[in-house]
């Protein structure tokens, strides 16, 4: 297999990366005397030159791309752990347990939310070391692979190896490591048809905050109480360390289709996604874009929606399929596009560089996704859109459908500002304000598939309700010394430390 030896960073710094400063200050707890340094040395390779923590103290969050242009990192950990194997990822959560060093788990540091922002300092855990596929069971398709496992090489090697494939591609899927996906409970490109990540998961190994090794799962079903699984499936490196993971995999597809309809409304699209799912139908792809994002993006007049398809995996399933999708559509007045539309996403679907170009001429630019049941979603819609254009200095504000469910689906806003640049982060929160809260009031989850990391860390109480306490409980179980990245997810930090974000 084919390693990828390093994360991609998200945006150069102005400066040296050696130079870099920290936009969050760092914290007593996290800084770390030269007897645990020491320890944490002979129990992995430690580094702790200025770069290496600068380039480790950030992931995709945009609004860390800003605060790179003035040469600063999200935050600075004390030293960088990269454990080569379970043993070594337990002897340094030992340590850092009795010495009380906050630990924040780290793969390809893709994600977009700060969730692997290492906020209090302390260990950085990188965990791309962990790499490769340990065994596939063909006959039940099974892959056990390691956490750092960068998803081009999963992929690659299952096809080649194997002639199988687990079906997830998110946009990072370059850049993203297996562990990852499972931590923020990400979803793939092509989730209709494979699922989202939760429905891969066969079991995992996770090295809980006292270095205590855990198996959970390992079969098709079961009724043994709690899915244990479930516990760190998208607790965000919260609640123990994923140090191997057993998935799900399916035969490489024989035949692949492709279609692209224009409807007069992204409302008469949306009533098409939900009739032909609702009739069975379950194509790998199917996006939906509204006028403003059908006309950056695919061709549209500006008032039409674009509906993108593509199935693949046996002929006679893909094939009627497709004439599923093509029967509802036509009959909610859609009418044939191009197929080369839907050639052309697949070609550019992982590109972000607008994201950095439009973040150096000073542009507030980011996303958010949520799930509602399909009665609900024009109401998401409308509600968040209007939301959004309602923050001074907002510029734009556009939605596309692209995660279907039996009982509703994912609407992914993109929104952009232009404020002054001494109001770009007041402006950047009161977006996600605005934006997080409609909503949220307006029937939709807190996140479909980014998670909650530090950026939605402050609405976890209001979208969870009294449930909270649970998820609490959990923590203070499992992490009685809050050592595992603390100040996310909305929990406790379980000490005098004040909430560093947002500053109000």
């Amino acid at each position: 297999m084919t390693q990828h030896t390093q994360t991609t960073p998200p945006i150069e710094f102005s400066g040296s990366a050696a130079s870099a400063t920290a936009h969050f200050p760092a914290q007593g707890r996290g800084l770390i005397n030269a007897e645990v340094l020491a320890q944490l040395a002979s129990a992995c390779t430690s580094i702790t030159d200025a770069a290496t923590l600068a380039e480790s103290g950030r992931d995709w969050w945009p609004l860390s791309l800003s605060w790179a242009l003035r040469n600063e990192t999200a935050a600075l950990p004390s030293v960088v752990c990269q454990p080569r194997n379970t043993s070594e990822v337990s002897a340094v959560m030992r340590i850092c347990n009795e010495a009380k060093i906050p630990v924040t788990p780290a793969g390809g540091r893709s994600g977009v939310t700060g969730a692997s922002v290492p906020l209090y300092g302390g260990v950085l855990l990188d965990l791309t070391s962990l790499q490769g596929i340990n065994a596939v069971d063909p006959v039940s398709g099974i892959v056990e692979v390691l956490p750092g496992t960068f998803g081009p090489d999963l992929e690659s090697v299952l096809n080649a190896q194997h002639q199988l494939t687990v079906g997830h591609y998110p946009q990072s899927f370059d850049i993203s490591t297996v562990g990852g996906w499972i931590a923020c409970r990400g979803a793939g490109q092509f989730s209709t048809r494979y699922g989202k990540i939760e429905d891969m998961v066969v079991g995992l190994e996770v090295v809980l905050a006292d270095g205590t090794v855990v198996l959970t799962g390992g079969a098709p079903a079961a009724a043994a109480g709690p899915d244990l699984t479930e516990v760190f499936l998208g607790s965000e490196g919260t609640l123990g360390v994923i140090t191997r993971a057993w998935l799900r995999a399916h035969p490489l597809p024989e035949f692949r289709a492709t279609a692209a309809y224009r409807f007069p409304t992204f409302a008469t699209g949306i009533e098409a996604c939900r009739q032909l799912i609702r009739a069975g139908a379950t194509p790998a792809v199917l996006r939906l874009y509204d006028g403003s994002e059908s006309k950056r993006s695919h061709e549209g007049d500006g008032t039409q929606a674009t509906l993108l398809v593509l199935d693949e995996g046996n002929e006679q399933l893909v094939t009627a399929t497709m004439h599923i999708v093509q029967q509802y559509a036509t009959s909610n007045d859609a009418i044939t596009a191009d197929t080369a539309l839907v050639e052309k996403w697949l070609s550019h679907r992982n590109d972000t560089s607008a994201l950095q170009s439009l973040t150096k001429k000073g542009f507030v630019v980011d996303t958010i996704e949520v799930a509602a049941p399909w009665s609900q979603l024009m109401h998401v819609n409308d509600a968040v859109v209007q939301a959004i254009l309602q923050v001074p200095h907002a510029r734009s504000a556009t939605c596309h459908l692209s995660h279907s469910y039996l009982d509703g689906a994912c609407v992914y806003f993109t929104f952009a500002a232009t404020p002054p640049a001494e109001e770009f982060e007041k402006t950047y929160v009161a977006l996600w304000d605005a934006a997080q809260r409609a909503a949220l009031q307006a029937g939709a989850n807190l996140s479909h598939h980014h998670g909650v990391g530090l950026n939605r860390h402050r609405f976890m109480t209001e979208a969870l309700g009294t449930g909270m306490k649970v998820l609490q409980s959990l923590k203070t179980t499992l992490d009685s010394n809050n050592i595992l990245n603390p100040g996310k997810m909305g929990l406790s930090t379980g000490s005098n430390d004040a909430a560093l974000w947002p500053v109000r």
